[in-house]
């Protein structure tokens, strides 16, 4: 097979997976008017490929694929300009693969096509190369954004120096999890006398919190944070004055951020799960992958995780879950993952009511304060998403 013929799909995957495991010399879309025109979009679909090690040529055919027979001429068009070539139908409308069926009455073109829940390439008609054959792809995160015409830009935190952390984040989840309800008021303290940039900290025992409030130090969390190593020399000066060293200037952003022990510990989570190919923590994804710029639509992700060809989408909040959040992370899943992703929110309160029934409509899985509580429920929960239970 040297031309592949595609029927070009809303989910990203399915328009670039064939060629990732066949790498014929040319792609051919049949693609929407829209897409045809589009010529950003097409520039990204290349570099998704020159990003892989692909030298296959992407070529654009325009026809709406809501029209059978307007598919049917393209694919016609097509088949007799180019030798050797095969039909993918894995992906397009039902107009298009109609159209298909069409040109395969009277053409003798090989047809295959690839089965998201068995993650095998099956023969339809002449194309024994295809017959059973699994696929091998592995994405990374990057790869998933690529693909669908974004980019990946780097989040709040550098990933190549977590390994560095990994020792620390389950004792200082640990700690979260003692310290829950106090959490956001101890996160203020910790910000209030840690204003400049400095790691030595020297400030009043009593401080101003939200709307007039007056918050005492947290002496016993900050002693526990100095056993486990994310503070050090903590000392307490008659009631009157605290002091301490943050131990670096990564722990120093962790503790003065309410929300980066749960997503640290998700991150790690996903890393002692073993089933995955590449592991994100915070990652902003801009959708229309330019440079950054004020036009630009961008969002954050707190973790993201690769298994094979399935990306899974995970927002971490220590507070109540909104219908926003769901909406977002929804949007996000299907806009970069399409049907085989998996999307999960995880919260460190109990689950229920209108966000568990929020979130059941929208697909997304929830791990909530229950399942926090017991780490094998979690690993669990991942793998699952990673369908290796």
């Amino acid at each position: 097979m040297e031309t592949l013929i595609e029927l070009y799909d809303e989910s990203p995957l399915e328009n670039v997976l064939s060629t990732e495991v066949f790498k014929p010399r040319r792609t051919v879309f049949v693609c929407p008017p829209e897409v045809a025109s589009n010529q950003q979009l097409q520039a990204k679909l290349r570099e998704y490929f020159r990003h892989r090690g692909l030298k296959t040529e992407c070529i654009f055919y325009g026809a709406s694929l809501l029209d059978a027979s307007a598919v049917e001429r393209r694919l016609r068009e097509i088949t007799e300009r180019y030798e050797d070539c095969a039909l993918d139908i894995a992906g397009g409308t039902d107009a298009a693969l109609f159209a298909g069926g069409m040109l395969c009455a009277d053409t003798n073109i090989p047809v295959f096509t690839y089965s998201r829940r068995q993650n095998t390439f099956y023969d339809i008609r002449g194309a024994a190369f295809a017959q059973g054959l699994p696929c091998p792809v592995q994405l990374n995160v990057e790869d998933c954004f690529l693909m669908a015409g974004g980019s990946m830009r780097k989040g709040r935190v550098d990933n190549n120096v977590l390994a560095s952390y990994l020792h620390i984040i389950d004792p200082f989840f640990e700690l979260y999890l003692r310290w829950r309800h106090e959490w956001p008021t101890i996160v203020t303290y910790i910000q209030r006398v840690s204003q400049n940039t400095e790691l030595h900290v020297s400030g009043d025992y009593i401080v101003k919190g939200e709307r007039g409030s007056r918050i005492s130090a947290p002496v016993l969390a900050l002693e526990e944070m100095e056993k486990i190593g994310l503070l050090m020399d903590v000392r307490v000066e008659a009631g009157e004055r605290v002091s301490f060293d943050f131990a670096d200037t990564q722990i120093r952003t962790w503790l003065r951020d309410v929300g980066s022990v749960l997503e640290l510990y998700i991150y790690k989570a996903c890393l002692d799960c073993g089933v995955f190919q590449d592991v994100r923590l915070s990652v902003i994804v801009d959708w229309q992958g330019r440079a950054p710029g004020p036009d630009n639509v961008s969002n954050e992700l707190d973790v993201m995780a690769t298994c094979g060809v399935k990306p899974i989408f995970i927002s971490c909040k220590t507070c109540d879950v909104k219908t926003e959040a769901l909406n977002e992370l929804a949007i996000l899943r299907d806009r970069f993952g399409g049907e085989r992703a998996r999307a999960a929110i995880v919260t460190a309160e109990k689950g229920g009511g209108n966000m568990l029934h929020r979130a059941m409509e929208l697909g997304i899985d929830v791990i909530d304060l229950n399942d926090l509580q017991e780490r094998d429920t979690v690993l669990k929960c991942l793998k699952g998403y990673a369908g290796k239970n």
